[in-house]
Protein backbone atom coordinates (compact mmCIF):
# COMPACT_ATOMS: atom_id res chain seq x y z
CA UNK A 1 0.00 0.00 0.00
CA UNK A 2 1.11 3.60 -0.51
CA UNK A 3 2.27 5.32 2.70
CA UNK A 4 -0.78 7.19 4.00
CA UNK A 5 -0.96 9.90 6.66
CA UNK A 6 -2.48 8.54 9.90
CA UNK A 7 -4.70 6.18 7.85
CA UNK A 8 -8.05 4.65 8.80
CA UNK A 9 -8.52 1.50 10.88
CA UNK A 10 -8.84 -0.73 7.79
CA UNK A 11 -5.25 0.11 6.82
CA UNK A 12 -4.04 -1.22 10.18
CA UNK A 13 -6.26 -4.29 9.84
CA UNK A 14 -4.42 -5.01 6.60
CA UNK A 15 -1.03 -4.59 8.28
CA UNK A 16 -2.13 -6.83 11.14
CA UNK A 17 -3.28 -9.55 8.74
CA UNK A 18 0.11 -9.77 7.01
CA UNK A 19 3.53 -11.12 7.95
CA UNK A 20 5.31 -8.45 5.90
CA UNK A 21 3.78 -5.12 4.89
CA UNK A 22 5.32 -3.13 2.04
CA UNK A 23 4.94 0.64 1.90
CA UNK A 24 4.95 1.51 -1.79
CA UNK A 25 7.04 4.69 -1.61
CA UNK A 26 8.78 4.59 -5.00
CA UNK A 27 5.69 5.08 -7.14
CA UNK A 28 4.34 8.42 -8.35
CA UNK A 29 2.76 10.78 -5.85
CA UNK A 30 -1.00 11.13 -6.31
CA UNK A 31 -2.60 14.50 -5.63
CA UNK A 32 -5.82 14.53 -3.60
CA UNK A 33 -4.92 11.14 -2.12
CA UNK A 34 -4.47 10.16 1.53
CA UNK A 35 -0.69 10.44 1.33
CA UNK A 36 -0.53 13.87 2.99
CA UNK A 37 -4.05 14.43 4.33
CA UNK A 38 -6.77 12.78 6.37
CA UNK A 39 -9.90 13.52 8.39
CA UNK A 40 -10.95 13.93 12.02
CA UNK A 41 -14.04 15.32 13.72
CA UNK A 42 -14.03 18.97 14.71
CA UNK A 43 -17.06 20.16 16.69
CA UNK A 44 -18.97 17.16 15.42
CA UNK A 45 -18.22 17.77 11.74
CA UNK A 46 -15.70 16.19 9.39
CA UNK A 47 -12.51 18.23 9.15
CA UNK A 48 -9.72 17.50 6.66
CA UNK A 49 -6.16 18.19 7.80
CA UNK A 50 -3.16 18.34 5.48
CA UNK A 51 0.55 18.16 6.27
CA UNK A 52 2.31 20.75 4.07
CA UNK A 53 4.73 19.48 1.46
CA UNK A 54 6.86 21.28 -1.07
CA UNK A 55 7.33 20.53 -4.71
CA UNK A 56 4.24 18.36 -4.94
CA UNK A 57 3.98 16.82 -8.39
CA UNK A 58 2.46 13.69 -9.86
CA UNK A 59 5.69 13.37 -11.82
CA UNK A 60 7.68 12.79 -8.63
CA UNK A 61 7.96 9.62 -6.57
CA UNK A 62 6.36 9.68 -3.14
CA UNK A 63 9.75 9.34 -1.48
CA UNK A 64 10.91 12.51 -3.29
CA UNK A 65 8.20 14.74 -1.79
CA UNK A 66 9.64 16.74 1.11
CA UNK A 67 7.79 18.10 4.13
CA UNK A 68 7.45 21.86 4.47
CA UNK A 69 7.56 23.57 7.90
CA UNK A 70 7.07 20.35 9.83
CA UNK A 71 7.47 22.07 13.22
CA UNK A 72 4.79 24.63 12.40
CA UNK A 73 2.45 21.86 11.32
CA UNK A 74 3.17 19.92 14.52
CA UNK A 75 2.30 22.93 16.69
CA UNK A 76 -0.86 23.77 14.77
CA UNK A 77 -1.97 20.15 14.48
CA UNK A 78 -1.58 19.35 18.17
CA UNK A 79 -3.43 22.55 18.95
CA UNK A 80 -6.21 21.51 16.57
CA UNK A 81 -6.45 18.13 18.27
CA UNK A 82 -6.72 19.94 21.59
CA UNK A 83 -9.72 21.90 20.32
CA UNK A 84 -11.23 18.70 18.90
CA UNK A 85 -10.60 16.12 21.61
CA UNK A 86 -9.15 17.54 24.85
CA UNK A 87 -11.46 17.16 27.87
CA UNK A 88 -13.82 15.14 25.66
CA UNK A 89 -11.98 12.10 24.35
CA UNK A 90 -11.12 9.59 27.11
CA UNK A 91 -7.63 8.77 25.78
CA UNK A 92 -6.54 12.26 24.71
CA UNK A 93 -3.49 12.55 26.98
CA UNK A 94 -2.16 9.11 26.08
CA UNK A 95 -2.50 9.65 22.32
CA UNK A 96 -1.07 13.17 22.38
CA UNK A 97 2.07 11.71 23.98
CA UNK A 98 2.20 9.11 21.22
CA UNK A 99 1.88 11.79 18.54
CA UNK A 100 4.56 13.94 20.18
CA UNK A 101 6.87 10.93 20.06
CA UNK A 102 6.10 10.50 16.36
CA UNK A 103 6.86 14.15 15.57
CA UNK A 104 10.13 13.91 17.46
CA UNK A 105 11.32 11.03 15.30
CA UNK A 106 14.52 11.96 13.47
CA UNK A 107 15.10 11.62 9.74
CA UNK A 108 11.51 12.29 8.71
CA UNK A 109 12.07 15.02 6.18
CA UNK A 110 9.95 13.43 3.45
CA UNK A 111 6.27 12.54 3.53
CA UNK A 112 7.09 8.88 2.95
CA UNK A 113 9.55 8.69 5.87
CA UNK A 114 7.12 10.54 8.14
CA UNK A 115 4.27 8.19 7.24
CA UNK A 116 6.57 5.20 7.69
CA UNK A 117 7.59 6.42 11.15
CA UNK A 118 4.06 7.30 12.26
CA UNK A 119 2.63 4.00 11.01
CA UNK A 120 5.41 2.06 12.77
CA UNK A 121 4.90 3.91 16.06
CA UNK A 122 1.15 3.30 15.99
CA UNK A 123 1.71 -0.38 15.21
CA UNK A 124 4.07 -0.61 18.20
CA UNK A 125 1.43 1.04 20.40
CA UNK A 126 -1.22 -1.44 19.21
CA UNK A 127 1.06 -4.43 19.55
CA UNK A 128 1.12 -5.21 15.82
CA UNK A 129 4.21 -7.34 15.15
CA UNK A 130 4.13 -7.21 11.35
CA UNK A 131 7.44 -6.37 9.68
CA UNK A 132 7.11 -3.10 7.75
CA UNK A 133 9.39 -2.32 4.83
CA UNK A 134 9.63 0.40 2.19
CA UNK A 135 9.61 -0.73 -1.42
CA UNK A 136 12.47 1.64 -2.30
CA UNK A 137 14.74 -0.19 0.13
CA UNK A 138 13.88 -3.77 -0.67
CA UNK A 139 12.83 -3.98 -4.30
CA UNK A 140 14.88 -1.50 -6.32
CA UNK A 141 15.55 -4.17 -8.93
CA UNK A 142 11.82 -4.34 -9.65
CA UNK A 143 11.25 -0.59 -10.10
CA UNK A 144 11.13 -0.97 -13.89
CA UNK A 145 8.15 -3.33 -13.62
CA UNK A 146 4.60 -2.02 -13.67
CA UNK A 147 1.29 -2.97 -12.04
CA UNK A 148 0.72 -6.60 -11.14
CA UNK A 149 4.07 -7.72 -12.55
CA UNK A 150 5.87 -5.74 -9.87
CA UNK A 151 3.61 -7.14 -7.15
CA UNK A 152 4.40 -10.68 -8.28
CA UNK A 153 8.12 -9.93 -8.19
CA UNK A 154 8.03 -8.39 -4.70
CA UNK A 155 5.99 -11.31 -3.35
CA UNK A 156 8.46 -13.81 -4.79
CA UNK A 157 11.38 -11.84 -3.33
CA UNK A 158 9.99 -12.63 0.13
CA UNK A 159 8.89 -16.18 -0.75
CA UNK A 160 5.28 -15.16 -0.17
CA UNK A 161 2.49 -17.63 -0.80
CA UNK A 162 -0.37 -15.16 -0.35
CA UNK A 163 -0.85 -11.52 -1.27
CA UNK A 164 -3.48 -9.59 0.71
CA UNK A 165 -5.02 -6.39 -0.60
CA UNK A 166 -7.78 -4.04 0.52
CA UNK A 167 -11.25 -4.88 -0.80
CA UNK A 168 -11.03 -1.99 -3.27
CA UNK A 169 -8.40 -4.02 -5.11
CA UNK A 170 -11.10 -6.36 -6.43
CA UNK A 171 -11.51 -3.96 -9.33
CA UNK A 172 -7.78 -4.12 -10.14
CA UNK A 173 -6.63 -7.68 -9.60
CA UNK A 174 -7.81 -11.09 -10.74
CA UNK A 175 -7.23 -14.18 -8.57
CA UNK A 176 -6.54 -16.42 -11.55
CA UNK A 177 -3.67 -14.16 -12.65
CA UNK A 178 -2.05 -14.54 -9.22
CA UNK A 179 -2.60 -18.30 -9.24
CA UNK A 180 -0.73 -18.45 -12.55
CA UNK A 181 2.20 -16.86 -10.67
CA UNK A 182 1.97 -19.36 -7.82
CA UNK A 183 0.31 -16.90 -5.44
CA UNK A 184 -2.97 -16.79 -3.57
CA UNK A 185 -4.82 -13.47 -3.70
CA UNK A 186 -7.06 -12.48 -0.79
CA UNK A 187 -8.98 -9.34 -0.01
CA UNK A 188 -9.59 -7.98 3.47
CA UNK A 189 -12.98 -6.43 4.21
CA UNK A 190 -13.61 -4.48 7.45
CA UNK A 191 -16.76 -5.44 9.36
CA UNK A 192 -18.17 -1.94 9.70
CA UNK A 193 -20.92 -2.93 12.15
CA UNK A 194 -18.22 -4.01 14.63
CA UNK A 195 -16.14 -0.87 14.18
CA UNK A 196 -18.66 1.65 15.52
CA UNK A 197 -17.80 3.46 18.75
CA UNK A 198 -18.83 6.54 20.68
CA UNK A 199 -17.50 9.63 18.93
CA UNK A 200 -17.37 12.96 20.69
CA UNK A 201 -19.80 15.77 19.82
CA UNK A 202 -21.91 13.66 17.46
CA UNK A 203 -24.69 11.10 17.71
CA UNK A 204 -24.35 9.82 14.15
CA UNK A 205 -21.28 7.62 13.71
CA UNK A 206 -18.84 8.74 11.02
CA UNK A 207 -16.76 5.81 9.68
CA UNK A 208 -13.32 5.72 8.07
CA UNK A 209 -11.80 8.72 9.81
CA UNK A 210 -8.09 8.84 10.61
CA UNK A 211 -6.84 6.26 13.11
CA UNK A 212 -6.37 9.24 15.43
CA UNK A 213 -10.13 9.41 16.02
CA UNK A 214 -10.21 5.70 16.83
CA UNK A 215 -7.28 5.99 19.25
CA UNK A 216 -8.68 9.05 21.00
CA UNK A 217 -12.00 7.37 21.73
CA UNK A 218 -11.03 3.77 22.46
CA UNK A 219 -8.68 2.00 24.84
CA UNK A 220 -5.69 0.13 23.46
CA UNK A 221 -7.50 -3.14 24.15
CA UNK A 222 -10.62 -1.99 22.29
CA UNK A 223 -8.50 -0.91 19.33
CA UNK A 224 -6.76 -4.29 19.29
CA UNK A 225 -10.15 -6.00 19.15
CA UNK A 226 -11.10 -3.83 16.16
CA UNK A 227 -7.99 -4.97 14.30
CA UNK A 228 -9.56 -8.42 14.00
CA UNK A 229 -13.02 -7.20 12.96
CA UNK A 230 -12.54 -8.07 9.31
CA UNK A 231 -12.87 -10.96 6.92
CA UNK A 232 -10.50 -12.46 4.33
CA UNK A 233 -11.87 -13.87 1.12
Amino acid sequence: MQPYLFPYIGYFQLINAADIFILYDDVNFRKQSWINRNRILLNGSIHTFTIPCKGISSNKLIKEIELNNKKDFEHNFLELLGHSYEKKAPYFDEIIRLLEKIFNTHDTNSISSFNYASTSHICDYLGIKTEIKQSSECSSHTSHLKGSKRLYSICKQFDAKTYINASGGKELYCKSDFIDEGLNLKFITPEIQKLCYNQISTKLFTPWLSIIDVLMNNSKEECQTMLNCSSLS
